[in-house]
């Protein structure tokens, strides 16, 4: 454990020239920071917070990234920001968050940043929510290392990359934090995580907050070295983190960088520092400016160099504020710009019944696809809990595949559902695309923070330079009397997160073709499975085996496909109805529609967003009577929602209103197979549905 390093002031260690050079980075940093403030009835309109105070960590830390290298700057990392050499216009037209902002194009905050570019390091889209870079940059981490082992990593002439996650000590508090220091550690991932420690979360202070500060928490974590150091000094910091850079490309181990800091400026323009801080006099000691033009002075810079350094910069700061005060706003039209990633899968191909072939059960229509793919596709891999060889998953979705690709390419996770999801943001930023497996749906919920905050809005966040490509596998629904905890649909919630695709098919031919199709979407997708189809033991479901799709058959997102056609005469006659569902309301309906022979349409929607719009209005308008089954309770609802869509778009052609069957509305699924029972959707009550349905 490092710990705080008392150096001799007399002693420096940094070249001239880049004292210099940070220097005039740090007067740039400080200068905006004036400016802002000086300006703040107009800088204020966008929250925004500066590195003040931070300034001589962040710098020794972006001076010496690399072009290979990648960095998840928080949001008062303009120093770092600058340090990679993005320069004070760019940093300002992010302040007034405008079209050319080179990060977002005016959608997100100040050192929000998002960076794509040959010539700097790169950065994964960053959001505001405290702490929860720390996966998606973990899952950077991790992705360099799975192509280091797999022999798909690219020569740098012997300077490996590295990460570099930034957080502050009071985001450390998070949760999801100590995932990602979790997996660091036990994988050994090539990051550095530089903890800026100012003592202060918003208005609490460390006193109020933490039981310990990083570098004693971070003791848990058997793997991790930790450099405690006084990040005001500028020298002191750049060798510590040339040190620990130079280990972290060698090695490929992780390190904590715990530099303490004073907060020189406010938390943010919004929550200033007057309002509550009784520390400034004695924050103001440890300015790093100050102590930078000491060190300087102390290696014979001349005075006037000093002077004229300030002088310039303030009158370059002047100017590049006022192009940037006057650049361009975006258009309203480009609002809907991002939203998803074109897709390459847009129609259906290949063989869906090949002849010759027996049918088999759903769930090894999925294990098929994903063997297919990954033998194809070095880039893929698949984790997740209990996926590894031992077990190949608990519903034997992943058997055999740790043994045919490897214990690098198919393993274990810890219990960890944020980082399982979260940790995809940065697998595909590598250029990877996993598969990955959160166990039951009832599970999902830790990972929601991650799936909402960094997955489903990293394209559009970061204006289309990071869409996150990956596939969760989620099995889903009630099942075999599995309680409160491995029965619920969560599909209502996740077709409420928009910028993620979700899809829930009812058979193992569509489950396939889904499959192939999320794997070469450049799209977030969750593919949600119905465990009671897997393998057809619930009877009435042995619709759900199917014969094996060929390897090229895929199935686009967004179109339904019809299971059962109604008559023509009895259509004509008016004596018909759609029943569009999905999952194992497929099932109900197959079987409640052999009453009502010839009068039953049905209509899988196998997508729930996007949703075969198309489909759906030429049904309800070829039949003027619709119902919609799902196992999820009706109130507040994915299929409450849909119903009232198809009432708005197709009012003029219904006959009725629109028909729901749905489960009881309770808080959870109950364990005893009778209440199970009497809870769910049944065939009954979709059979009584139609019924009135039909003679409305």
């Amino acid at each position: 454990m490092g710990e705080l390093k008392e150096k001799n002031k007399t002693t420096v260690n940094t070249p001239k020239e880049v004292l210099f050079d940070a220097f005039k980075l740090m007067c740039t940093a400080k200068t905006l920071a004036e400016k802002y403030e000086a300006n703040k009835e107009i800088t204020s309109k966008y929250v925004h917070a500066t590195s003040r105070g931070h300034e001589a960590i962040q710098l020794a830390c972006g001076m010496q990234l690399k072009p290979q290298d990648w960095v998840a700057p928080y949001y008062r990392d303009d120093s770092i920001l600058l340090g990679i050499g993005m320069t004070p216009y760019e940093l300002m037209l992010q302040v007034f968050a405008k079209k050319d902002d080179p990060f977002s194009g005016g959608r997100t905050y100040y050192s929000h940043p998002s960076l794509d570019r040959d010539d700097m390091p790169k950065i994964p889209h960053q959001s505001s929510a405290t702490g929860m870079q720390a996966i998606p940059t973990t899952g950077v981490a991790m992705g360099i290392d799975y192509r280091e082992k797999m022999g798909l990593s690219q020569d740098y002439n012997g300077e490996n990359p590295v990460v570099v996650c930034s957080l502050g000590d009071a985001s450390c508090t998070e949760g999801e934090v100590s995932e990602a220091f979790q997996m660091a550690a036990l994988k050994q991932y090539p990051i550095i995580y530089l903890v800026q420690d100012n003592g202060w979360d918003i208005s609490a202070n460390a006193e109020e907050t933490r039981a310990q500060d990083i570098s004693h928490y971070a003791r848990g974590f058997n793997g991790i070295e930790v450099r405690t150091i006084d990040g005001s000094d500028f020298d002191l910091s750049y060798q510590t983190m040339k040190d620990v850079i130079e280990i972290v490309r060698k090695e490929r181990r992780p390190f904590i960088v715990h530099a303490k800091v004073p907060l020189l400026g406010h938390h943010t323009s919004g929550v200033r520092k007057e309002w509550y801080r009784d520390d400034l006099e004695e924050a103001a000691t440890r300015d790093p400016y100050p102590k930078l033009k000491d060190i300087l002075r102390s290696v014979g810079t001349d005075e006037a160099d000093i002077i004229n350094v300030e002088a310039e910069t303030r009158n370059f700061i002047d100017q590049e504020y006022d192009r940037a005060l006057n650049a361009d706003e975006p258009t309203p039209e480009s609002i809907t710009d991002f939203i998803f990633a074109p897709t390459p899968i847009t129609e259906e191909k290949g063989e869906r019944e090949p002849k010759g072939k027996k049918k088999t059960v759903m769930v090894d229509s999925a294990l098929f696809a994903v063997r297919e793919l990954m033998a194809k596709h070095p880039e893929a891999l698949l984790y997740g809990q209990d996926v590894g060889g031992r077990l190949g998953g608990v519903f034997r979705e992943a058997a055999t595949l740790a043994q045919q690709f490897g214990d690098d390419r198919v393993f274990n996770t810890p219990i960890q559902e944020a980082f399982i999801i979260g940790s995809t943001v940065g697998m595909s930023a590598v250029g990877l695309k996993p598969f990955v497996e959160v166990q039951f749906a009832d599970y999902i919920w830790p990972g929601l923070n991650q799936l909402f905050t960094e997955v489903s809005r990293s394209y559009y966040l970061s204006n289309g330079k990071w869409p996150v490509s990956c596939v969760i596998r989620v099995p889903i629904g009630a099942y075999g009397s599995g309680g409160p905890y491995h029965s619920s649909s969560v599909e209502s919630i996740l077709t409420n997160i928009r910028g993620i695709k979700v899809a829930y098919p009812s058979n193992g031919a569509d489950l396939k073709g889904l499959i192939k199709a999320a794997y070469y979407d450049p799209n977030p997708v969750v593919l949600l499975e119905h465990k009671g189809l897997y393998w057809s033991k619930i009877p009435g479901t042995e619709g759900a085996m199917s014969i094996e799709p060929d390897e090229d058959y895929i199935v686009p997102f967004g179109k339904a496909r019809i299971v059962q056609e109604a008559n023509a005469d009895k259509i004509a006659a008016g004596e018909s109805c759609v029943v569009i569902t999905y999952g194992r309301g497929v099932y109900w309906t197959l079987e409640a529609a052999k009453s009502f022979e010839g009068q039953v349409e049905i209509l899988d929607l196998r997508t729930l967003n996007p949703l075969d719009f198309d489909a759906i209005n030429e049904a309800a308008q070829r039949h003027s009577k619709v119902c919609l089954v799902t196992e999820e309770s009706i109130e507040a609802s994915f299929t409450l929602g849909l119903a009232g869509r198809i009432q708005r778009d197709n009012f003029k052609s219904l006959d009725a209103p629109v028909s729901i069957v749905g489960s009881v509305d309770t808080p959870a699924i109950p364990l005893n197979s009778i209440l199970e029972s009497a809870l769910l959707t049944n065939v009954e009550k979709v059979k009584d549905a139609v019924e009135k349905l039909l003679n409305y």
